[in-house]
């Protein structure tokens, strides 16, 4: 097998290869799995006659050098950056902070730096809770990338564990702010589901069919239970009836934490959050020719997130048992949003 050197090894194709499916033919006299193949494909890692190749699926030719290269292994373990954090509380134990959008929150494939563990090995040197492993040291719960609003961090490991039961009984309180399009119906309610991995988009979550608000019709996908209610509205939906607005403000309460919850389930009950790149519905906002009307579709062009923020925060202090709360400021994207709303008729 090929050693991961990043040596180039090389062979030449022969007449009985002519023909064979690139990726097969690699396959056999590397010793390397076709997904592994693909990755180095995809990469710039193997190569015909010294020209790179793009595609796996291609033939072999004849007569030709084709070369294989496997890089070094790359040291993953996050390095503590230097990057500001707007913190909101700390002790001994927890650290508290208002994340901004555009941050993920742990190390990942295509994000192996300026992430919030990062920040935190810098700010906290070694005083980090190691129960979530070295990729995620202190990481309880997290935000979408481009969800901005306030997080806990635990700085121990007891810390860590008392803060994890808390998530696990879903006795933590989290208020999400958001601006959708459309209102809901009805005004306020709890959408119950199960969640699993989309088949359709290996990106996405979806609602398993057949469980809103039928959560034990299977065991498929893990329940989800989300608390909204509709806070203001904003123009006026064309062709709908008096008192639906165009772009509602909503509050989201968390009684489960799933990945992309939020998203998926205001999408699901029709009102998909502004900005949204896998959820919403990207199409642009109807204007009439009034100005107010105008400055809102700009605004609403020039929105690159979806309109989520993690305003508030509760739980017990693992080690103290006090109760804390925190609420994170409206971020300046978002407000700027609001004000501009704020000029269209309200409904």
């Amino acid at each position: 097998m090929i050693e991961q050197n990043g040596k180039w090894e090389t062979r030449v194709a022969e007449n009985a290869d002519v023909g064979e499916r690139l990726d097969k033919w690699l396959s056999g006299w590397t010793e390397l799995s076709r997904s592994r193949i693909r990755a180095l494909v995809e990469t710039g890692n193997v190569r015909a006659d010294g020209d790179i190749i793009s595609k796996v699926t291609s033939k072999v030719r004849p007569e030709t050098e084709y070369a294989v290269r496997v890089p070094p292994p790359v040291d993953d373990t996050p390095k503590p950056e230097n990057i500001p954090l707007d913190i909101l509380f700390e002790d001994d134990y927890v650290i508290v902070l208002n994340k901004p959008s555009g941050m993920t929150v742990h190390p990942a494939p295509g994000s192996r730096s300026a992430t919030l563990v990062n920040a935190l090995l810098f700010h906290c040197a070694d005083s980090l809770s190691g129960i979530g492993g070295v990729m995620r040291p202190g990481i309880v719960h997290r935000l979408d990338k481009d969800t901005s609003g306030v997080m806990v961090v635990a700085k121990t490991d007891k810390a860590h564990q008392g803060l994890s039961k808390q998530f696990a009984k879903h006795s933590i309180d989290r208020i999400y702010m958001c601006l959708v399009r459309g209102a809901p119906k009805p005004r306020s309610g709890s959408v119950v589901s199960r969640l699993a991995r989309s088949p359709n988009d290996r990106k996405k979550q979806a609602v398993v069919k057949g469980t809103l608000n039928n959560i034990e019709s299977t065991d498929t996908g893990r329940h989800a239970i989300t608390h909204y209610r509709y806070i203001k509205g904003y123009g006026k939906a064309q062709h709908a009836s008096v008192g639906t607005p165009k772009i509602s403000q909503m509050e989201c309460q968390l009684e489960t934490g799933r990945t992309h919850q939020i998203r998926v389930h205001l999408s699901h009950i029709g009102c998909p959050l502004l900005g949204d790149p896998l959820y919403g519905k990207q199409r642009a906002y109807a204007t009439s020719n009034h100005p107010a009307e105008e400055a809102v579709r700009v605004a609403v062009a020039d929105f690159k997130r979806q309109a989520l923020h993690a305003r508030h925060l509760g739980f017990i202090h693992p080690i103290t048992k006090e109760h804390h709360s925190f609420d994170a400021p409206v971020p300046n994207d978002m407000q700027h949003l609001l004000d501009v709303l704020e000029n269209l008729p309200v409904n």
